[in-house]
Order: structure tokens, then C-alpha cells, then sequence
């Protein structure tokens, strides 16, 4: 046998390179004379097909060696051996068999055994079937008998693609997921060569609907004309071009009996007035399976066991889903149209029969469903029922339906613009903007650069998201007030995440007072007179605000007092109407603002000291975030996460999800995020006893003037930085910027009621001060921390007592203050800021119980003094560096660092960095074996 065998390239695969290295591997092996099995499986259009003919184009190119490639023809597969015969015949050879003779007379899967082995045995061989699982069960078992039992010196290797592994249990099983976002990104620029006019929107809606099948992408791409990609013209609802995947689905089917076949399809039906993914109602279909005509026992067969509608349908608890969501599209699909509205008919009848309010708005859809063209009376019937109290997914998906029936372009355009506001009030992000691409150019008098604008506030880039919202103000005003102030609020809240004041004062000053009720008015009237620079009276106005919410019970009016209480520095009252405003989108939604609120209550927490809460809070609102598709607040949530990790540790999760925010905050100008995130690193930093770091990082934004930290925020960070400079030795060199931060901080201290504040002043200036004045300043600082309350502040202010004291050689008195700092850090948690007070504790000359503050490891025999000076040494720092640190002179640590060498047997720092190292990694790796154990 020859290595002629053709088999055609393939284009690029995207976002299947673990797939293609496992494949190699594979192939790598074979060609050293090893065999071996794998099956590939995945659903239809997932790129199965792809990955088997660039295997065997691959093997071809880099080996020359001979291929068997044979595709099932599902029209055979009755056929007894027709898969092997086709395998055979892709042979370029001759062979000792031949496959007409297995056609007639069948093989023994010993035979096939055989038969491989003898092929390989002269040259190593490749063989690859695709759609294995539509081949006749004679071929499957023998292929899967054969596959089973080519090993190690085999010389054969046979990859299997299936739509799953159950023909072929026990063999390496390989199962394709969709593709990644940003694969399937690549994949759709190469389906439109390029093309940079394809709109943002449009764009995402085709990667939603394709749900990182590159086939379905391809099929919807293709059938969009040109300005369709462009968005001049609005996309057909819904999307044409997935027929072939469809299919292919509705092909796994076929064997199902016609009642089977009728249940899955008013399942499928049952779906339609749902919101997406929550599946259908187990009861309704018990009903409509009786209906009609389908048995009892088929229908408890079929809905509550999985093989009686071969996987397609599992059950949770009350509500049944399909086991992928393309499999009820393809039934859908499949369906002759008159069947498919005979069920939705029925289904209308059964839902209309129920309690007239609960069940009016579903019975209208099915109605609709089951229209067979438009028809502007239903159309106008849907747009009445999809109103509160029906969730905002089901206001959406009805009022989707009642546009697609609807005559004229505009109301159709308004009708889709309205199903995107409510699917974007139900945090469902990826259907607004599928709405949003059906308007086309009617833009529905504002209302659909709102809903762009409002989707960009929390998934965009926030100067765009500003801009919309001011257009969209200027448009809705003459008719939609409520929507205007809205709209207006929405551009002043990106403007505050860009950080940029002047364009928050424009669009606040935008605001019509006369359309604003009381407090709304004052809050605008007080934030405006806050960054104008007259605190005074916007402080008054703001607390006005703040005392009018006791009453409210709106979640937006909630966050805005909230927001007040943190201008003023009222940072329990930011908790309280945080919490408040939490409740209230818990209980009343809606689902779009869960990030937002849990995010303004976790700062709130943080502001206030509560580190564990604040980090409890973030993380479910991240989760929510990621939910609801709103990247910009996910990365807001980073940000107070990272805060929350520069108190509570480890280093590596704040720097983590620092890095994260900086990663969301970047594109989008999410200037705040940036500014807490940029905080957090730099306070772990000073945690971790890096001051220079610290200096570093923070100084870019403490500093006045434009390219600096968020107006907002950037003064919470200046007590960090002044400690950064002076304990990394550069307040001389730091003192005209300083004193400029430090006398920004002293104005702002008069205008903010914080209780920290006075006592984050204090201990600045007993860090500049002489050592003669600064124990005073200590002082005063404790006693601010005293009526203050929160223990991580004080503890911090008792901390750099200690160093102080320790300084100028009172040891004996340096003593309580680093107990104090070291308990107090304990008590909340600070894990990272209480080993940095142990040591200086131990540097104190008092023994410190080492209980995980890492444990000193390879450093047990060192005195305190040289475990913090070989730490410091084999993190990459100097004498002089390391001197700055610990308060000592570099002769000292000269000293010490010689006495370490000596007893810990290395000869130079890089020695003493890999010692160290080795030591920590064992300590990483006893932690995560005890992880694993416990998990």
C-alpha cells in the first residue's frame, strides 16, 4: 500500500490548539511506531470534521505514511459492514482483503484486528473515521473491538469522530467544547474577510446566536447582505443560515417513535414564552401530552426517565430542558409548519383556560407562534400584556414577538427597541443587543441610543456610553421625561467612571429640575455644588438627600443616597442604604442593577473597615456581573477585591484581581477602577514591607493635576503614599510633591465627615515629623482611631509606632505597640499586615508564636532579625534597600547577611533566592495537597 492517499487541506482551525496538540501527540507516536486510539465527539458543527482531516492532512505532510479516511452515509446504515467496506475502499492499494468481500461475507472484529496490524507493520498507518456513530453496528463493533487492543508497537493509530463515546466505551475520549469568545471573534473576521464596517452590534448578536459553533457562524454570516453586517439595514428575526446544523441535530432523532417525536416537540414549543435557558413547565406538558392523545405511561417514560427520549430531554425538579440548545431549535425546525401550529395552538388553548392575569401574556405568545403572517391586532395585544408584574424576560421575549407581527417599520422598530430595554432590565445583555440589531435605522424617537447607551454604561467604553446618553436626553425630552433624567443620569455616572468631572458637571447641569422630584433635585443640586468647589452648601443639600431616603423604596433613588453618604463620608450610612438598596433589587429587581448595587454596598463595607463582608459582597456581585454580561462593573468589583486582598491576603489574589480590573479598565476608561486597583497593589506592597514599590506606584495618582487618579478617590490613597515614602527613605527627595499631597489631604479632611480621616492626617504628620514631635503626633492619631472605631486603621497607626520606637533603640517600649498592631491585625484578619508586626515584634526581641505566618522554613536556625534580612535579600533587594525596610544601617545588615551565608551554608545572594524558593514551593505544595484533601 502507497502513501497516495488524497486527502483535501483543511482552512485554519480556530481556538483548537489543545485539540491539535493532543492530536499530535498521537501522531508523534505513531510515526516512532507506537499506536493507539482516540475518539472525538461533539454535537453537529462543532468542528469535528475539521479536526479529523487536519489530523490525517498533518500525518500526510510531515510523514508521508498511508491514511484509511471514510465518512458514514447515514443511508447505509442499515447496510450490514458498509462502514468498513467504505474504509477499505479509501485504501490506495491493494490489500490482503478485499472490501468487497467484506461487504458480502462481513469480517470478525479479530479479522479487522489483524488486518490493521498487518497494514501498519509496513509502514506505520493512520486511520480516521468520521460520523462513526452512523455507521451499521457490525462496523462499530468491530472498529471499536479492533481500536481497543492497538497499543504500544501497534504502528496504527485510529481516530474516531462521533456525536458520542457510547459505541465506543473504554477508549480515550476526546469531547469538543464551543468556541471561546475570542476564536470565534477571529473565526467570524475571516467569514467577512476583515470587513471593518461589520457593526459592534450586529457582531455580537451573530456571536450569540452561533454560541461558538463555527458552522452555525458560518451559515449566519454568510446569508447577512452586506448592509446587514453593516447595520444600515435591520437583521431578519430571526437569524436565516442555520438550516445544515439544524438538521444535523434533528438527525440524531429520526429513530424515535412518533409519539416521542410529538412530546419533544411540545416541549419544544413549551420553551417559546419562557426566557431563555429557564426551560418548560413539566405540568404543561403533562397536560398537553394528554391532550393530545399520547398515553400516561409513554409520557412518564419519556419525561422522566432519559432514555426514553434518547438524552434529549432531562428533568429539573419541575421544569424540563433539552440536553443542548440547538436540539429544540432542530425540532422546532424539523416540524411541518402545520403540526408545529397545531402545538402552539394547543398549548395557547391550555395556558388561556388558566387564572387570566398569570396566564394571559403566555397564551398571546403561543398565539403568535402559531401565526402564519403578521397580524397587527395580536401584535398590539402582546405590547398591552407585557407589562409589570411579568418579569422583564418575559416582557422581552413578547414583545419581541409582537414586533415581528407588526406591519409598519417604526412601530416594528419600537417594539424590538422596547424588547431590548426589558431584556436589558432583566441582565440579560446579549438578547438587548440582538434586539438592538433588528431596529435598523429607526431609532424609535431616543429610545434606542438609550438602551445602547445604558448597555455601554456597563459593558462598553464609558465615553461612548456618555455620548449616547446625552444624545439620547436631547431626543427623548419633548416626550419622555422619566427616560430623559435617566438618560442624563446614566451619561454623569460614565462620566464619574472616567473620572472626568467637568463632563459629570455637564450632565448634571443638563438635568431639567422641574422633571426631577425633591430629592432627586437636591442630589443633583449637591453633587454639582460639591465639584464646583462649595462643599459647604453641597454637603447640606447632599445630607437633605440622604435624610429623604429614610422614607424611599426605589432602588435607584437608594443608590443615589448611597452615594451621597459616601461624598459626605458618612460611610455607615453608605452601608445602610446600600444594604437597603440590595434588598430591594433582590426583592423587586431588576436583575440588571445586582452588580451595581452589591458593588456600591462592597465599597461602602470597605470604606467602613468591614474587609470580610466587602469581600463577600464583591464576589457575588462579579459572579452577577458575569451573569448579566457587564464587564465594566466586573471590573469594579476586581478592584474592590483587590482592596479587600491587600487587607486580608494572599498577595497573589490581590494582584490577581487587580491585574483584572486594569485589564477591564483599560479599554472601556474605567478611570475609578484603575485608581482602587492601582491602590490595592501598592498597600499589598507596603503589607508585604516593599515601601519604594508602594512610592511607585502611588505617587502617578496623588499627584494634582490631569493624568492623575480618579478626582473622587485619589485622596484615600494619600495616607499610603506618604507612609510609602518616607519608610522607602525618599521624603527628601519626594518633598515639594509631599507636601502638596499632604496639604491636599488637610483640605480635604475639613470637607468630609470619614472618621478615619482625622486620624489617617495625624499619623502623616508623625511620619514627617521629627522624632521628637512625632510620639505626639502618634498620639493624637490613637486617640481620632479611639472614637473612630475599626481596628485595621489603628492597628496600622500602632504599627508604625512600633518601627519608630524600635528606631531609636526603645525596644522595651516598641514592644506594646507591635503587640497591639500584631493582635488588632489578627482580629480582622489582616494576614499579610500581622507578619509584617511580627517581625518587627521579633526584631523587638520578643518571641512571637509562628503559627502560618509561613513558618520560617529553610530559615529556622536565624535569629528573627536574619529571617526578615535573608527574606528581603532573596527578594532582590540591596544593603541599602533592605536597611530603608528595617530601620537598621546597611552596616548592620552587612553583618547580619554574612552570619546567614555562614549558617545556612550559600555563597551568594542567587544561592540564598533559590534556597528560599525551594522552601516556599514546598510550603505551596503541603497547602494544596491539604486543599485537595479537604475538597
Amino acid at each position: 500500500m502507497t502513501p497516495s492517499t488524497t486527502v483535501h487541506s483543511p482552512l485554519r482551525l480556530y481556538g483548537r490548539s489543545g485539540e491539535l496538540a493532543i492530536l499530535e501527540t498521537l501522531l508523534g507516536k505513531l510515526r516512532t511506531g507506537d499506536g493507539g486510539a482516540l475518539v472525538l465527539t461533539a454535537p453537529p458543527g462543532l468542528g469535528r470534521t475539521a479536526l479529523l482531516r487536519q489530523a490525517a492532512a498533518h500525518y500526510l505532510r510531515g510523514h508521508g505514511g498511508p491514511v484509511l479516511y471514510a465518512s458514514a452515509a447515514p443511508t447505509e446504515q442499515r447496510l450490514p459492514y458498509s462502514g468498513l467496506h467504505a474504509l477499505l475502499c479509501s485504501a490506495p492499494g491493494p490489500l490482503p482483503l478485499a472490501p468487497d468481500t467484506v461487504l458480502s461475507s462481513g469480517i470478525t472484529p479479530g479479522a479487522l484486528l489483524g488486518l490493521l496490524r498487518a497494514l501498519g507493520a509496513e509502514q506505520p498507518l493512520l486511520v480516521c473515521v468520521d460520523d462513526a456513530h452512523l455507521w451499521d453496528p457490525d462496523s462499530r463493533a468491530a472498529l471499536g473491538f479492533a481500536a481497543r487492543r492497538l497499543g504500544a508497537g501497534s504502528r496504527v493509530a485510529v481516530v474516531i469522530g462521533a456525536a458520542d463515546e457510547t459505541a465506543f466505551a473504554g477508549l480515550p475520549a476526546l469531547r469538543l467544547g464551543p468556541l471561546d469568545d475570542d476564536a470565534a471573534t477571529a473565526l467570524l473576521d475571516r467569514l467577512t474577510d476583515g470587513a471593518a464596517d461589520v457593526d459592534p452590534v450586529v457582531r455580537s448578536e451573530l456571536l450569540r446566536e452561533a454560541a461558538g459553533n463555527p458552522r452555525l457562524l458560518a451559515g449566519l454570516a454568510g446569508r447577512l447582505t452586506p448592509g446587514q453586517l453593516a447595520g444600515r439595514t435591520a437583521l431578519p428575526y430571526p437569524l436565516p443560515g442555520g438550516e445544515s446544523v439544524l438538521d444535523a441535530h434533528a438527525a440524531h432523532l429520526d429513530g424515535l417513535s412518533c409519539d416521542t417525536h410529538t412530546l419533544l416537540l411540545l416541549a419544544a414549543a413549551a420553551e417559546e414564552h419562557e426566557p431563555d435557558g429557564a426551560g418548560s413547565d413539566a405540568a404543561l406538558l403533562l397536560r398537553a401530552g394528554a391532550r393530545a392523545g399520547l398515553s400516561a405511561s409513554h409520557l412518564d417514560r419519556v419525561l422522566f426517565a432519559p432514555a426514553g427520549s434518547a438524552g434529549a430531554l432531562q428533568r429539573a425538579g419541575s421544569r424540563v430542558h433539552f440536553s443542548h440548545p440547538l436540539l429544540r431549535r432542530a425540532v422546532l425546525h424539523r416540524a411541518p409548519p402545520g403540526r408545529r401550529r397545531a402545538v402552539h395552538e394547543l398549548l395557547a388553548g391550555l395556558l388561556g383556560g388558566g387564572e387570566p392575569d398569570r396566564a394571559r401574556l403566555p397564551a398571546l405568545v403561543q398565539k403568535a407562534c402559531a401565526s402564519t403572517g403578521p397580524d397587527a391586532g395580536l401584535a398590539e395585544q402582546l405590547e398591552r400584556a407585557a407589562t409589570a408584574p411579568r418579569p422583564h424576560g418575559e416582557r422581552s421575549a413578547a414583545l419581541a414577538r409582537a414586533a415581528a407581527l407588526s406591519t409598519d417599520d417604526a412601530l416594528r422598530a419600537a417594539r424590538f427597541t422596547a424588547a431590548a430595554e426589558q431584556a436589558r432590565l432583566a441582565g440579560d445583555t446579549g438578547r438587548a443587543r440582538a434586539m438592538l440589531a433588528r431596529v435598523g435605522p429607526h431609532l424609535a424617537e431616543g429610545a434606542a441610543p438609550y438602551v445602547r447607551g445604558m448597555l455601554a454604561l456597563r459593558d462598553g467604553p464609558v465615553a461612548d456610553a456618555r455620548e449616547a446618553l446625552l444624545a439620547a436626553a436631547e431626543l427623548l425630552a419633548p416626550h419622555d421625561p422619566r427616560r430623559t433624567l435617566d438618560a442624563l443620569f446614566g451619561a454623569a455616572e460614565a462620566a464619574w467612571a472616567m473620572g472626568d468631572a467637568i463632563a459629570y458637571l455637564d450632565a448634571m447641569n443638563r438635568v431639567p429640575v422641574a422633571a426631577a422630584d425633591r430629592p432627586t433635585a437636591q442630589y443633583r443640586a449637591g453633587m454639582c455644588a460639591v465639584l464646583a468647589g462649595h462643599p459647604d452648601r453641597g454637603h447640606a443639600l447632599l445630607r437633605c438627600c440622604l435624610d429623604s431616603a429614610a422614607r424611599a423604596e426605589d432602588a435607584g433613588e437608594l443608590l443615589r443616597a448611597g452615594a451621597c453618604a459616601l461624598v459626605l463620608g458618612e460611610v455607615d450610612a453608605a452601608c445602610r442604604a446600600g444594604a437597603r438598596a440590595l434588598a430591594v433589587v433582590r426583592t423587586r429587581g431588576p436583575e440588571a442593577l445586582l452588580p451595581h448595587a452589591l458593588e456600591q454596598l462592597a465599597y461602602a463595607e470597605l470604606r467602613s473597615g468591614q474587609h470580610a463582608r466587602a469581600r463577600a459582597h464583591a464576589l457575588e456581585g462579579l459572579h452577577a456581573a458575569r451573569r448579566t454580561g457587564q464587564r465594566n462593573s466586573a471590573a469594579h468589583l476586581h478592584a474592590v477585591l483587590a482592596l479587600a486582598a491587600s487587607v486580608e491576603g494572599p498577595a497573589e489574589a490581590c494582584a490577581a484581581h487587580a491585574d483584572a480590573a486594569l485589564t477591564g479598565a483599560g479599554p472601556h476608561g474605567l478611570a475609578q477602577a484603575a485608581t482602587l486597583a492601582t491602590w490595592a497593589v501598592a498597600r499589598a506592597d507596603l503589607a508585604a514591607g516593599r515601601p519604594g514599590e508602594a512610592a511607585a506606584r502611588l505617587g502617578p495618582l496623588v499627584r494634582p493635576g490631569p493624568g492623575t487618579g480618579h478626582f473622587a478617590t485619589r485622596m484615600l490613597a494619600v495616607p499610603c503614599y506618604v507612609e510609602a515614602v518616607v519608610l522607602s527613605g525618599r521624603a527628601h527627595e519626594a518633598g515639594g510633591e509631599l507636601a502638596v499631597a499632604v496639604q491636599e489631604f488637610t483640605l480635604w479632611t475639613t470637607r468630609t465627615t470619614d472618621p478615619q480621616v482625622p486620624a489617617q492626617l495625624a499619623r502623616c504628620r508623625a511620619l514627617l515629623a521629627p522624632a521628637e514631635e512625632a510620639a505626639a503626633r502618634y498620639e493624637e492619631a490613637l486617640a481620632h482611631h479611639y472614637r473612630a472605631g475599626g481596628d485595621f486603621e489603628r492597628a496600622r497607626t500602632r504599627l508604625l509606632q512600633g518601627q519608630l520606637l524600635r528606631r531609636l533603640r526603645r525596644t522595651r517600649e516598641a514592644r506594646g505597640p507591635l503587640r497591639d498592631a500584631l493582635v488588632a491585625f489578627e482580629r480582622c484578619s489582616a494576614r499579610a499586615w500581622a507578619g509584617r508586626a511580627a517581625g518587627e515584634l521579633r526584631a523587638a526581641g520578643e518571641a512571637v508564636d509562628a503559627r502560618d505566618r509561613s513558618g520560617p522554613g529553610p530559615l529556622a536556625a536565624l535569629t528573627p532579625q536574619q529571617q526578615r534580612i535573608a527574606r528581603c535579600v532573596a527578594e532582590g533587594a540591596t544593603n541599602r534597600e533592605v536597611a530603608v525596610r528595617l530601620s537598621v544601617s546597611p552596616r548592620t545588615v552587612d553583618h547580619h547577611l554574612r552570619n546567614v551565608f555562614a549558617a545556612l551554608g550559600v555563597r551568594s545572594r542567587t544561592e540564598l533566592a533559590r534556597l528560599l524558593d525551594r522552601g516556599g514551593g514546598a510550603r505551596l505544595q503541603d497547602r494544596d495537597e491539604k486543599k485537595r484533601a479537604d475538597l
